[in-house]
């Protein structure tokens, strides 16, 4: 059929309007914030009371590094120009500090008042491994106060910052953590031993130098030497001192979202007694042998959204903390209303972890909608006498893992410093002695875990309670495992099993020794102490 000149010019301008029309729709949609949405969805229908988390709002002005002197060919070191740059900004008031596409070679990176730190697309921010650079501070690593290396990316006491955009930040990891033989394949460990460094007498244990190694035998309290006085005696183990990449300590309103972490020299993103804090859209990459490579540990925080992250690490990768033993009692800020949502676990000891350091209290903790793929242990509870703390009102639900060569859920109440795997290997045993309870006791109840699907595991799921103090009040519903074994439970008490089943290839669905009031689909089942009672889940 033809078409006249004046119907397709019609036609044209109907199209060319629609198109101006469409435009001009989507230039207002990105005016309004198209790219930064909501968070609100997030924190409806929670099971606890907890406010909406708002997104920081910076003002509209921003500099480039580059304008600072800043040079991306990955030679040129750029401390300078990135600080002055930040420092600069936050007297204007603050605003937008832009790494643009390069690679950007420097030291430590200090935080100020509403100030967002934003890397552009094929921005890669490497940080210098030069030990001098990174001053030995005061601060607290793994629940405890000590001395450690300055932080690559740091702030104290600051409110409203943002690390935003999609740029990688590498903090040059292999340079400072020491690495254990049993980690790497063999090429990998010849490898790494013609890069120099240094063994120990055994010959298992790979350190970046004999700094490094001298600090390792005088830390008493696993990474925390507690035996040093002087600046001396710390300057001379400064090697050793690995700092965690990201440190916000006592911040409020902060936002990480859309970029990458990768190579820590320990815990990637660690903030602590921090209020309004938002992690969304990040990827956290470390490699699987990296010792104490966490993702993310949130320590004594309140009001925190955890959302749409991707974690492969060499330790740990969701983790809620609050202080180690008394003196974590003694700060008694408990780790409280969390959001963790849609995010993934590649590699890791533990998908979604709790403890072990807990002594100021876990309590409104939501997890839901998560994958973990490979990780040693999925929903892991660990703690140990000695901790104290209470960890209560935990909500999980929605949860899909596959291929967990332990359990996809564990609670470990004599955890002992080793990864699941490792424990594993030395043949882990129950304990039965009953010494008083104290405020030393660690406490873990009131947990709720549905819906909850795992395709390959050792053993379905191991409850290992405190004689003097059992897990109590757990809810475990609409639960299916495949896996080679069974559950385990052991001083349990008030569990109760709903549409539970297991699919255990020695046939073995249920053990339960030294637990009571246990209910398997509303029906009670006969306590047990000495001797294991075995049972059988309906399925």
């Amino acid at each position: 059929m033809k078409t006249s000149k004046a119907s397709a010019l019609q036609a044209f301008i109907l199209i060319t309007a629609c198109s101006l029309a469409l435009s001009g729709c989507r230039a207002e949609i990105r005016q309004a914030g198209e790219g930064n949405p909501s968070f609100a969805a997030h924190f409806e229908n929670l099971p606890f009371e907890m406010e909406a988390i708002e997104r920081p709002v910076f003002p509209e002005r921003s500099v480039n590094i580059r304008d600072y002197g800043a040079i991306g060919d990955g030679i040129a070191m750029n401390t300078e120009a990135i600080n002055k740059a930040i420092e600069d900004l936050a007297t204007q008031g603050g605003g937008t500090v832009v790494i643009p596409a390069g690679i950007w070679l420097t030291g430590p990176i200090r935080l100020l008042d509403n100030i967002n730190l934003h890397a552009e697309t094929n921005a890669l921010i490497l940080f210098n491994p030069e030990v001098s650079l990174y001053p030995i501070i005061e601060t607290s690593f793994e629940g405890l106060s000590t001395r450690r290396s300055t932080s690559p990316i740091h702030a104290r006491k600051v409110k409203n910052i943002a690390i935003t955009g999609n740029g990688v930040f590498d903090g040059s990891g292999d340079a400072w953590r020491f690495v254990k033989k049993g980690k790497m394949t063999e090429s990998q460990w010849q490898a790494l031993l013609h890069s120099g460094g240094v063994l120990n007498p055994k010959g298992d244990t790979w350190y970046p130098s004999a700094e490094s190694m001298r600090g390792h035998e005088v830390s008493d309290m696993f990474n925390n030497p507690q035996s040093l006085s002087t600046d001396a005696e710390w300057e001379a183990i400064h090697h050793w001192l690995r700092p965690v990449f990201v440190s916000l300590i006592e911040c409020q309103d902060v936002l990480l979202e859309g970029v990458t972490f990768r190579n820590s020299p320990a815990w990637s993103i660690h903030p602590l007694m921090c209020e309004r804090f938002i992690m969304s859209n990040v990827k956290v990459f470390n490699p699987w042998y990296s010792q104490n490579g966490d993702g993310l540990d949130l320590e004594s925080c309140t009001n925190a959204l955890i959302v749409d992250n991707l974690f492969d690490v060499g330790d740990d990768a969701m983790c809620i903390k609050s202080g180690k033993d008394k003196e974590g009692r003694e700060r008694n800020v408990p780790c409280q209303n969390v959001v963790i949502k849609n995010n993934v676990v590649l590699h890791g000891h533990g998908g979604f972890v709790v403890g072990s350091e807990m002594s100021g209290g876990v309590k409104n903790i939501y997890v839901t909608d998560c994958m973990f793929a490979g990780t040693d242990v999925g929903l892991r509870f660990k703690s140990t006498r000695g901790r104290g703390g209470i960890v209560e009102k935990i909500w999980i639900e929605n949860i899909n893992m596959a291929d967990i060569p332990t359990e996809p859920i564990l609670f470990d109440l004599f955890y002992s410093g080793k990864s699941a795997l490792e424990e594993l290997e030395e043949g882990k045993t129950i304990a039965t002695d009953l010494p008083p309870a104290t405020e030393e006791t660690p406490s873990f109840r009131d947990i709720v875990i549905r819906n909850v699907k795992c395709k390959g595991a050792r053993r379905a799921m191991f409850f290992n309670g405190l004689p003097e103090m059992k897990i109590k009040n757990v809810q475990l519903e609409d639960i299916l495992i495949t896996a080679d074994h069974g559950i385990e439970l052991v001083q349990a008490e008030n569990v109760s099993l709903k549409h539970v089943r297991i699919h255990a290839k020695d046939g073995k669905e249920l053990s339960a020794q030294y637990t009571h009031k246990l209910t398997i689909d509303g029906e009670s089942v006969p306590d047990s102490d000495r001797i294991p009672l075995t049972l059988t889940l309906k399925n």
